[in-house]
């Protein structure tokens, strides 16, 4: 999933501020695509499609999953390291029933840090990405203090600081030659068409919206993924697209941030006051 918008006010790095970057929008637009990102590389899909943990399932239960994904975005950006530690745990009690069998076609544990890696990996990359189309590139100085703030979305789990590629040369030479890795099985597949074409979801808003996402989505993934896939892209469906969001980047600039941060100051909160109550994180 993708939250990173392009600041309006902060030019510079010591004025930093990642709430200038936090863009529900771009949540709205980059989370399906985020998704397939992380589940073609074949541990991390068939960790989440051969899951027992039900209660975290997005097809069993599509808005307790969302809502626990956005949290996660949240603390990991927006949080305090107390925060970051509340959700670790309550995560890691989700992640040790996710593990390989001896039935599984690949090996996997959701406490691997080199998957927990890619999955970070590619809520940066997806955040980048969807930044660019609403709002245009930042410049270098920003773009740079950003990357070193984003090392949160692993280290909020087992990533370790040092694991996180070093500037953003690095980061562009850990994603080519990652990507490359991903591969789409029918299985997988099976559980992608699904997600794009909204099964979770009630048939009137499927009909509503099904097609509209499975469009934008296609047009976010890597061309890599589009061919393993399937799908067909064209020019003109990306002339479209970036007008469209650059449309929504327009608009979406001139709002207060308190509105733009919405819904990860939300689920922020909820978070907090949930674990003030003693009650589940997720």
């Amino acid at each position: 999933m993708t939250i990173l918008s392009r600041s309006r006010s902060r030019s510079e790095p010591e004025q930093f501020d990642i709430r200038d970057y936090i863009d529900g929008s771009a949540a709205f637009y980059g989370a399906t695509a985020n998704v397939i990102m992380q589940l073609s590389l074949a541990p991390v899909g068939y960790g989440v499609a051969e899951s027992t943990v039900h209660s975290g399932s997005i097809m069993v239960h599509p808005i307790k999953r969302t809502r626990t994904t956005l949290t996660y975005l949240s603390v990991a950006l927006m949080g305090t390291d107390a925060d970051r530690a509340a959700f670790r745990a309550a995560v890691n009690g989700a992640h040790r029933h996710v593990h390989s069998t001896a039935d599984s076609p690949v090996q996997y544990n959701a406490f691997d840090k080199n998957l927990q890696l890619w999955v970070a990996a590619c809520l940066y990359w997806g955040s980048i990405d969807v930044m660019d189309r609403l709002y245009g590139p930042v410049d270098d100085s920003i773009a740079d203090t950003f990357y070193g703030y984003a090392h949160h979305l692993g280290t909020t789990l087992q990533v370790p600081r040092e694991m996180w590629p070093a500037d953003r040369a690095a980061f562009d030479a850990y994603w080519t030659e990652h990507l490359q890795l991903t591969s789409v099985d029918p299985t997988i597949k099976a559980y992608f068409d699904k997600l794009l074409d909204l099964k979770m979801v009630s048939p009137p808003l499927r009909l509503l919206l099904a097609r509209f996402h499975r469009w934008f989505t296609t047009g976010l993934l890597p061309q890599h993924l589009r061919d393993e896939l399937g799908m067909t892209w064209t020019p003109a469906d990306e002339r479209r697209l970036n007008r469209l969001m650059r449309t929504t980047g327009t608009v979406t600039a001139h709002l207060p941030r308190l509105i733009r941060n919405f819904p990860f100051n939300a689920t922020l909160a909820d978070m907090r006051r949930r674990h003030r109550r003693g009650k589940p994180l997720i």
